[in-house]
C-alpha cells in the first residue's frame, strides 16, 4: 500500500481544461469576445497605471490605491485568460501539474489581494470623509506602501499551503477539471484521498481575507453613513457620497461573483456545469475589465488624462 501511495506522489498527472461545456462548436467564435474584454482589461489598467504614476496631481492615496487595484486585476486577468483563449481557438487543453498549481496560486492569490486593496480603499474614503483636515498626513505615501506591502504578504503567506497540500495528495480519478483555468475548490475534488485538511484550510483562507475584508468594509462604510448624516448641508453629504460611487460599484463587480462562485462550489452540486463555467469566468473576468471604466468615468483627473491623450495637438 505504501509503494502504491508513493507511485501515486511522484507521478503527478496533468490535467485536462475544459471550455465551455455543451458548447464545444462554438468555442472557436465564443472566444473572439473573451478576447476583447482581455484587451480592455489589459489597455485599461495599464492606462490607469501609466496615468496615475505620470500625472502629478493623481499622487494622492486614493489613487495609489487605485493602482494597486489595477495591478492585482491585470495580474489576475492574465494568469487566466490567455490559456483560456489557446483551449478556445488552439485546442490545448492539458495543463502540467505544477503548472497547474503555479496559476492556482496566482488566480487565488491576487484573488485575496484584489479584496484587502478594496478593503484598503473603504478605509482611505472613511479618512476622507472623517478627517479631511488631516487626511494627507494619515494615509501618507510610506503607510500606504506599508499596506499594499502587508496585503502582498498576507496573501502570498496564506496560500502557500494551498499548493504544499495539494503536492501530498494521489491523483487517481478523472484528469478533468471543471475550468479553463485552476481553482483550488476544483482540485481537491480529484484526490482518492481524506481532503479534509485542504477543504478546511481553504475555508480558513477564504474566512480569513475574503470574510474579513467583507467585513471591514461594511464597518467602514457604516462609519461613512454615520458621518455623512452629521453633515448639515445636502450638497455636502450628496458630495462626499459621490465620492464612494466608483469604490462601491468596484466592491459589486467583485464580491456578487465571488460569493456566486462560492455558494455554487459548496452548495450547487447539481447545477448544470455550464453555471459553475459562466460565474467562474464572470469573477475572474468582469471586475477588470470594468473597473478601469468605472474609475475612467466618475474620476474628473483621469478622463482629463484619457481626453488628452486621445486629442491630437
Amino acid at each position: 500500500m505504501s509503494s502504491l501511495n508513493t507511485t501515486a506522489f511522484s507521478q503527478h498527472p496533468s490535467f485536462l481544461l475544459v471550455g465551455i461545456p455543451g458548447l464545444e462548436k462554438e468555442q472557436f467564435w465564443i472566444a473572439f469576445p473573451f478576447s476583447v474584454m482581455y484587451a480592455i482589461a489589459v489597455v485599461g489598467n495599464i492606462a490607469l497605471l501609466v496615468f496615475i504614476k505620470t500625472v502629478p496631481s493623481l499622487h494622492e492615496p486614493m489613487y495609489l490605491f487605485l493602482a494597486m487595484l489595477a495591478f492585482t486585476d491585470l495580474v489576475l486577468s492574465t494568469s487566466s485568460l490567455p490559456k483560456m483563449l489557446s483551449i478556445f481557438w488552439l485546442g490545448s487543453r492539458e495543463i502540467s501539474f505544477h503548472a497547474c498549481l503555479a496559476q492556482m496560486f496566482f488566480i487565488h492569490c491576487f484573488s485575496i489581494m484584489d479584496s484587502g486593496v478594496l478593503w484598503a480603499m473603504a478605509f482611505d474614503r472613511f479618512v476622507a470623509i472623517y478627517n479631511p483636515l488631516q487626511y494627507a498626513s494619515i494615509l501618507t505615501n510610506s503607510r500606504i506602501g506599508l499596506i499594499g506591502l502587508g496585503l502582498a504578504v498576507r496573501s502570498v503567506i496564506l496560500l502557500i499551503p494551498l499548493p504544499v497540500l495539494l503536492t501530498r495528495l494521489p491523483f487517481c480519478r478523472s484528469r478533468v477539471l471543471a475550468h479553463s483555468f485552476c481553482l483550488h475548490p476544483n482540485l481537491i475534488q480529484l484526490p482518492c484521498a481524506d481532503v479534509r485538511v485542504n477543504s478546511m484550510y481553504g475555508l480558513f483562507v477564504l474566512l480569513a481575507t475574503f470574510g474579513l475584508d467583507s467585513l471591514f468594509i461594511v464597518l467602514s462604510y457604516v462609519m461613512i453613513i454615520k458621518t455623512v448624516l452629521s453633515i448639515a448641508s445636502k450638497e455636502e453629504r450628496l458630495k462626499a457620497l459621490n465620492t464612494c460611487i466608483s469604490h462601491i460599484c468596484a466592491v459589486l463587480i467583485y464580491y456578487i461573483p465571488m460569493i456566486g462562485l462560492s455558494m455554487v462550489y459548496r452548495f450547487g452540486k447539481h447545477v448544470p456545469p455550464l453555471i459553475h463555467v459562466l460565474m467562474a469566468n464572470i469573477y475572474l473576468l468582469v471586475p477588470p475589465v470594468l473597473n478601469p471604466i468605472i474609475y475612467s468615468m466618475k474620476t474628473k483627473q483621469i478622463r482629463r488624462g484619457i481626453c488628452k491623450l486621445l486629442t491630437p495637438k
